[in-house]
């Protein structure tokens, strides 16, 4: 975690300060509205929006809408399709809408209180040597010793390669190593043991020491936790219930364009959708930084195999009961920013991970959602089908809007017939509620990167740009292409982009592009169609153009340093009796007072400087403005005295290097009242200063 001015104490507090539980009766969780929800409002603002967009979807697809029958077969056929898929497209739009609403009126917070005494509790991170270096896990683990609690607390890390070097620095480190390499059961094709996974290192160790513990609390290796980690976690867990506690994930490498839209992507999840899950008690497991019970996840078979593991453990254990009180296990979710972590830093390494997200979610509701949906309450079943609509619905999106522009430019199949100025107006508007629904549920974020009040454009831009791999990942889970566990790079392990990076994005510009070209040789220009595709041809583009742009940044930047002056070192000679320079006659004493002794030494000769004008010398270093040492001033009678004047005025600049100060002689007043001479400046280091 990089030294920075973020306020990450105050994240960290975000649900408020901890409290005792209630002595009367059997501890549950309680939970309260976000603070500075305003629930008339709220309510006013999704019923419009509600209302708007749905009456919207309702009126274009009504049956007088629909297109008239012609005499080619084809083109009839081919138009039945064109309405259908905008159909579809329209009710995704509507299931967005919806989603965005229910988390406005549902999110909740919980109450902290104080976790137990006496607990045993595991912190677990992982490593992968091949791929992650020492310095990336080192500031995760020290931080980790750090970390308050009243009872056991052993730090573990998590080694897929039985590294020598991994091994020395736990033992430095006073941390505990644990390997599964060479232990075949710990090893295999496929399972909660397969091999060269993280929910198999996972669960490996689990099998091993697992059963020393109470609860375990886990972070990716890039994710450096908060001396308050603990505190904040497992008082949730007195409710005999809370499976799992999690809370948001933010990223410390906050610069450059990727790592900040990839935080302000996240947060419709982690501010309002994971808050809205607190309401039916089913939180989705966030495998950046959580907390286990682990009576609870061995019960379930351990972490589930899957390449986002987290979530499809998170519906295992939802669908259990716990056999002690014979209810559901649930989960907690905290707004407080317990860790931080790194983030993706290149559009290679976002994508990757988008890939693995949007896969993942995929796979899950593919296969196991389906079979165990029925075990969830109404409530739960809900939460969890709007929450992991999104990737599939924008891939399918993205989909059809290219097949019904292919169908249209090429055969001149038609879909809705409604005026274009019309369907223009309320387009908009629907699309005006919905961003402005999002920008009122801005004041909830959770992240401490973002400035307070800022609208989040970057994450919504970056999700539209996300669509093409989205359908990608799509068609993969739908072809049925594996994929491994794949990590996303961090620090100096981040993967350069390269024009190879947006092939997806490429090759879906020329899907939407070609027809969009053949339009304007066979005539076909409806305006809604040719809007639909010059947009997504936009969004195909728009990755390339700032890629390109934020290289160019950087090479200028490289530049600009590489033509910055360097300090010349020249040793500096020390004669046994070195004279007072003669711009520094002014800091003796007065003839006229008394003279007192010298504090200390006699200055040394500064070393040589380069010659920058003093404008761009104070703005570059700290400067140190030493007024003059006597100030002519008059009594009451009239006479002319000197006085000394011993103040000093310090300022900072930026950019200033650490190791110059620029200092200012303000010469003493001439002999006549009001004369005074030009300052004078000159660099020292700060000893001399």
């Amino acid at each position: 975690m990089s030294q920075s001015t973020y306020d990450y104490e105050r994240h960290s507090q975000i649900a408020g300060p901890l409290a005792e539980p209630p002595s009367d009766g059997p501890y549950r969780v309680q939970f309260r509205r976000l603070e500075g929800s305003r629930p008339v409002r709220s309510t006013l603002l999704v019923l419009i929006a509600l209302l708007f967009v749905g009456g919207f979807l309702t009126w274009l697809m009504l049956p007088s809408h629909w297109p008239r029958s012609g005499e080619d077969v084809l083109v009839n056929m081919a138009s039945i399709v064109v309405t259908a898929t905008t159909g579809i497209i329209g009710w995704f739009a509507f299931l967005n809408v919806a989603t965005l609403c229910r988390a406005t009126l549902l999110a909740r917070d919980p109450v902290p209180v104080r976790p137990e005494e006496g607990l045993k509790v595991a912190f677990l991170t992982t490593i992968v040597p091949e791929a992650e270096s020492l310095d990336l896990v080192r500031p995760t683990l020290e931080a980790a010793l750090r970390i308050r609690h009243t009872g056991q607390l052993d730090v573990w890390l998590l080694d897929e390669g039985d590294d020598p070097d991994v091994k020395r620095m736990c033992a430095e480190l006073g941390v505990n190593h644990f390997s599964r390499r060479g232990v075949e059961r710990w090893n295999q094709s496929k399972g909660p043991h397969r091999a060269k996974s993280k929910h198999g290192n996972y669960n490996a160790w689990l099998d091993a020491h697992g059963e020393r513990y109470d609860f375990m609390l886990g972070v990716d290796p890039d994710h450096v936790p908060l001396p308050n980690f603990a505190e904040r976690f497992l008082g949730y867990f007195r409710d005999p219930d809370v499976a799992f506690v999690v809370g948001p994930q933010v990223y410390g490498n906050y610069r450059g364009f990727v790592v900040r839209a990839a935080e302000s992507q996240q947060f419709l999840f982690h501010s309002l959708l994971q808050r809205a899950g607190n309401c039916s008690r089913t939180p989705m497991l966030v495998g950046t930084n959580n907390a286990l019970r682990l009576t609870a996840l061995r019960q379930v078979g351990g972490f589930q195999d899957s390449i986002t593991e987290d979530m499809a453990t998170s519906v295992v254990i939802h669908t259990t009961r716990n056999p002690e009180t014979a209810s559901r296990w649930t989960s907690v979710y905290t707004p407080d920013v317990v860790s931080v972590g790194e983030g993706p830093a290149s559009f290679t390494d976002y994508f990757s991970q988008q890939d693995r997200w949007s896969r993942g979610t995929d796979e899950v509701i593919a296969g196991r959602f389906w079979r165990m949906a029925h075990r969830l309450g109404p409530r739960a079943l809900v939460h969890y089908v709007l929450l992991t609509c999104y990737y599939p619905t924008a891939a399918i999106a993205w989909i059809l809007g290219s097949v019904n522009a292919i169908l249209y430019f090429a055969l001149g199949a038609g879909g809705v017939v409604v005026p274009a100025h019309l369907w223009l107006m309320l387009y908009v508007d629907a699309a005006a509620l919905q961003i402005g629904l999002y920008f009122f549920n801005r004041r909830h974020n959770v992240s401490p990167h973002e400035k307070k009040g800022s609208a989040g454009v970057a994450g919504m831009l970056i999700s539209a740009l996300s669509a093409p791999i989205y359908a990608a990942s799509l068609a993969a889970v739908a072809l049925r292409r594996s994929r491994g566990f794949v990590t996303t790079p961090k620090g100096d392990a981040s993967t350069r982009d390269t024009l190879i990076t947006f092939r997806k994005h490429l090759l879906w510009a020329l899907v939407f592009g070609v027809p969009l070209l053949l339009s304007f040789v066979v005539g076909h220009h409806h305006f809604s169609m040719r809007a639909w595709s010059f947009a997504s041809l936009i969004v195909c583009l728009l990755p390339v153009a700032v890629w390109r742009v934020e290289l160019m940044r950087e090479r200028r930047a490289t530049r600009a340093a590489d033509r910055k002056p360097e300090r010349r070192e020249e040793p500096v000679p020390a004669p046994a009796a070195p004279p007072a320079p003669a711009r520094r006659e002014h800091l003796r004493p007065v003839p006229d007072l008394p003279r007192r002794p010298a504090p200390h030494a006699p200055l040394k000769p500064v070393a040589a400087e380069p010659a920058w004008p003093a404008r761009e010398r104070r703005n570059r270093h700290q400067v140190v403005r030493f007024d003059q040492r006597t100030m002519l001033t008059r009594d009451e009678h009239g006479a002319v005295e000197r006085v000394p004047n011993d103040a000093g005025v310090r300022e900072l600049k930026e950019g200033r290097r650490k190791d110059h100060v620029v200092v200012r002689f303000d010469p003493p007043a001439g002999r006549r009242l009001g004369h005074t001479p030009e300052p004078e400046w000159q660099v020292f280091d700060q000893a001399e200063a």
